[in-house]
């Protein structure tokens, strides 16, 4: 099952020291079932990037309460075991947890398929995100327009063996 991580920079850097995600559990993102339903598509592709949305969301919400890390998104998309990751049922359609699981314990980076970022140049914008996103969570529409500038930037696409270069230890 491909499920997608949530992190900053400085995750992704003490991730790749220790080679492992999370100690468990942890809050990931994958195709649940209240994800289908709320994003009414049978396109796997579709849901996958739906998933990976809501994690780089979770990922803005890490750099909101963490004022000193690097403004850019990180979310890994690794593959676990089926039943690795749970959904609760009770909160399926809650839409502040769409597509949430929780993983019981640490993961392997080995596992990881790949590694999505924020480009450089989207920095400003997911800086006024993570500062607009109290007001916005509290129904501001204006701070709202401020968070989604930031989803419209896509995240890059990168392998596993360019974490190194992301986190500053690379040749």
């Amino acid at each position: 099952m491909r499920v997608y991580v949530p992190l900053t920079l400085s995750g992704l850097a003490e991730a790749y020291k220790t080679g492992e995600l999370g100690d468990g559990p942890f809050v990931a993102y994958a195709v649940t079932p209240g994800l289908r339903e709320w994003y009414l598509s049978d396109d796997i592709e579709e849901l996958e990037y739906a998933a990976l949305s809501r994690a780089a969301l979770a990922s803005l919400r890490l750099l909101a309460a963490d004022p000193g890390a690097v403004r850019r998104r990180v979310v890994v998309a690794v593959d676990v075991p089926e039943g690795a990751a749970v959904a609760d049922p009770d909160r399926g359609l809650d839409p502040s947890v769409l597509g949430e699981v929780r993983i019981g314990g640490a993961v392997s980076l080995a596992k990881a398929a790949s590694v999505h970022v924020d480009a450089d140049d989207a920095e400003a914008d997911v800086a006024a995100a993570a500062e607009a996103l109290q007001a916005a969570d509290a129904g501001d529409d204006d701070a709202q327009f401020v968070v989604d500038g930031a989803e419209d930037h896509e995240l890059l696409w990168f392998a596993r063996q360019e974490i190194p270069n992301l986190v500053g230890l690379g040749d």
